[in-house]
């Protein structure tokens, strides 16, 4: 088959490249001459494992191609992919212009049967849209051609967006006719040789399911941080009682751990943007409004942990900080814990030493010149004379540092521990004040 994908971020790069694995023709457009050229030159613009070898084995067999090129990339591909970002409006709603655009494109260009298929996370209603826009486009160049619309949201981890496209636990389409029907099942059969993981449903119901997903994830982690709160105060261990109640085959224990808050580009947008759809359709959605609140409230707590130590004056001291990264195995700092707690710091008059195993850049790129940060390649020298470790990102290196050399290098012995990355009995039996949460 023949696709063209539109848009080079995380979902479209996976897409694409994962879609050529299969066989399949796939030409991804951008409107980023950057990107494509990066592309094009052999390069790979996010860090995502595994997903550089994929696009160098697919590239060098011919099946995956890069372009800026609007006309090529409609006349492409049978099958359409948007995806493209929907970044949060000032009201939290989805912003739809580049979604809206690439339908216009794909309706201005297009002389044969299309099917559209949404694969970036958009509001109820989207696919309406998409085929409005469409519609108008086609009847502004008086071209009768059918097309079909098509949901199809991603369930892509970061960090782990490869295996999950790869092997999907479930693979949703909302589409309303037997043509549109019928290619996505060609498209994906490959994906579900073992059994059938389709989720077949109408569109509307389609976008509604993305949205309830991450909400519902967003809720688990928000309920256990509040939990760990209690528990602090209540003299109780966070962690007993994640084992106590993920045990329960109806809660289980996927996103049941206690930290500093969430981040990234799916969870706050998505909590904010159903919210708004439901603002929108006059149904006020007081649990994940509540699931927000205690989300911004919990990226503070690491903070209120340091002063609370500390003080709150904190001129003369020197922190180094452990993960910049929103979670293990990327470089994304959107709406990241690291962001909050390293502005908190140095808004107070402290100075900062940070490390990430990947996000190095990014961070330069974030963080700017900021008085008092200083971003470091060595996860040992960030210990240097500080007064605290922070553990902001629970990636795999900082699981099992050698305590020894970490309390000598340290000017005092203190971990705040935003991860529960490690067991309290025993870092106090080395001699270190420790700081979990909900511990």
């Amino acid at each position: 088959m023949k696709i063209t994908v539109v848009g080079t971020g995380y979902v479209g790069l996976v897409t694409g490249a994962c879609l050529a694995e299969m066989g399949n023709d796939v030409l991804c457009l951008d409107v980023n001459p950057e990107k494509i050229r990066v592309l094009q030159e052999g390069g790979v613009p996010i860090h995502e494992p595994g997903l550089d070898k994929i696009i160098a084995s697919n590239v060098a067999a011919g099946r995956l191609h890069f372009t800026t090129d609007i006309d090529q990339a409609v006349a492409f591909g049978t099958a359409q992919f948007i995806a493209v970002g929907t970044p949060p409006d000032e009201d939290g709603s989805a912003d739809l212009q580049y979604v809206l655009e690439a339908a216009k494109n794909i309706g201005r260009r297009m002389n044969e049967y299309k099917v559209v298929i949404d694969k970036s996370t958009v509001p109820v209603g989207t696919a309406d849209k998409v085929r409005a826009a469409i519609a108008e486009e086609l009847s502004a160049r008086c071209a009768v051609i059918d097309y079909s619309v098509v949901s199809n949201p991603e369930f892509l981890k970061e960090g782990s967006a490869v295996d999950d496209f790869m092997k999907p636990d479930r693979i949703v389409v909302g589409a309303d006719d037997e043509r549109g029907i019928t290619l996505m099942k060609a498209l994906y059969a490959p994906f579900q040789r073992n059994h059938d993981k389709l989720v077949l449903m109408d569109v509307r119901s389609a976008e509604l399911t993305k949205y309830a997903a991450n909400a519902m994830l967003a809720t688990r982690i928000s309920f256990m941080n509040e939990l760990a709160l209690l528990a602090e105060k209540l003299g109780a261990d966070i962690e007993l009682v994640r084992r106590g109640i993920g045990s329960d085959p109806r809660i289980g224990y996927h996103f049941l751990y206690a930290g500093c808050g969430y981040g990234g580009s799916c969870f706050p947008k998505d909590v904010k943007a159903l919210i708004r759809s439901g603002e929108e359709a006059g149904q006020t959605l007081r649990v994940l409004q509540s699931v927000e609140e205690a989300n911004d409230a919990q990226k503070r707590v690491l903070t209120e942990k340091i002063c609370k130590r500390f003080g709150e004056d904190l001129k003369g001291r020197h922190f180094a900080v452990w993960g910049l990264a929103f979670k293990p195995n990327t470089d994304d700092m959107r709406e990241a814990t690291s962001r909050v707690l390293i502005g908190d710091l140095l808004a107070r008059g402290a100075t900062v030493a940070a490390y990430d195993p990947v996000a190095h850049e990014e961070a330069h790129r974030v963080f700017g010149d900021a008085q008092g940060l200083e971003l470091i390649r060595s996860q040992t020298d960030v210990l240097r004379k500080a007064d605290a470790l922070i553990v902001v990102t629970e990636w795999k290196e900082f699981r099992c540092p050698d305590f020894v050399e970490l309390k000598q290098l340290l000017r005092t012995p203190v971990v705040f521990d935003g991860r529960n990355l490690y067991e309290p009995s025993e870092l106090r039996a080395l001699g270190f004040e420790h700081y979990p949460i909900g511990r």
